[in-house]
């Protein structure tokens, strides 16, 4: 019977409406689901989350000017956020538009190991949401003209321990395909379990820093991992590059399994 309908619609005549097929099948798989927060299931994670785990440690790793905290401190207001953001321009509207007392911004970004390196963005616009440490992010998938800035970078791990951390509640990562090396800068602190839950975008971004979804599945083999929908999100069970390996907005959570009846 699989067969039969392969022949069927494995044709030239059908591509276009297989192609429309595929756009959909990856929506509803919690792909290119962009459009704002609602559509994206960060909102709904996010008052899950907290509505069971309360207070805590909150890190906004990719900070940009505040829109993430916002909605943390919206679902837990008593959360201690800490806002990490590279961008010199951005962080001063970072800090204008969180007054919280219960959060600190950092004007650094984060990474495997402390040092400097050049912070891209577009010259025509500088300060956006698209800054990356990878210049191909701006001039090939975004098709601008870049701009870069040398900016600090710090690891996590140090961060941590210089400021006698015991347990992050979440861990944001939203750095335009830096996403791994942010998450090797605290592998002591992970594998230790001081980190709860993190969430972080896979996309296309990706394909600049050579990052495969397989790389963050074994860097957090004591974590479940999940694909946000607008009304929840499903578990990926096992490792597939078919339905793993695609390079599209989509935000993921990986959640401590000894924690994972966290009330999600």
């Amino acid at each position: 019977m699989k067969q039969l309908i392969k022949v069927f619609f494995a044709r030239v005549f059908f591509y276009r409406f297989n192609k429309l097929l595929y756009r959909l099948s990856l929506c509803g798989l919690g792909v290119l689901n962009f459009e704002d927060e609602k559509v994206s299931g960060e909102s709904v994670f996010l008052k899950n989350y907290f509505k069971n785990n309360p207070g805590g440690n909150v890190f906004d790793v990719g900070a940009n000017i505040g829109n993430y905290t916002r909605s943390v401190f919206k679902y837990n207001p008593s959360a201690k956020v800490v806002g990490f953001e590279p961008h010199p321009k951005t962080f001063e509207l970072l800090n204008k538009n969180i007054a919280a007392e219960n959060f600190k911004a950092v004007n650094a970004a984060a990474g495997e190991r402390e040092g400097l390196l050049s912070l891209y963005d577009y010259k025509e616009r500088d300060g956006s949401s698209h800054a990356s440490l990878y210049k191909d992010v701006i001039e090939n998938i975004h098709k601008g003209h870049a701009i870069s800035h040398r900016v600090k970078v710090i690891s996590l791990g140090d961060y941590i321990e210089a400021n006698n951390i015991e347990k992050i509640s979440l861990l944001k990562i939203d750095t335009e395909g830096h996403e791994l090396s942010v998450l090797k800068g605290m592998k002591k602190q992970i594998n230790g379990g001081l980190v709860a839950a993190i969430h972080f975008e896979f996309n296309e971004m990706n394909v600049s820093s050579r990052t495969f979804f397989r790389d963050f599945w074994n860097i957090l083999p004591n974590y479940d991992f999940y694909r946000l929908l607008p009304d929840g999100m499903v578990k990926i069970k096992k490792y597939s590059p078919v339905f793993c390996e695609i390079f599209a907005y989509q935000n993921i959570v990986a959640i401590l399994k000894s924690d994972d009846d966290s009330g999600l």
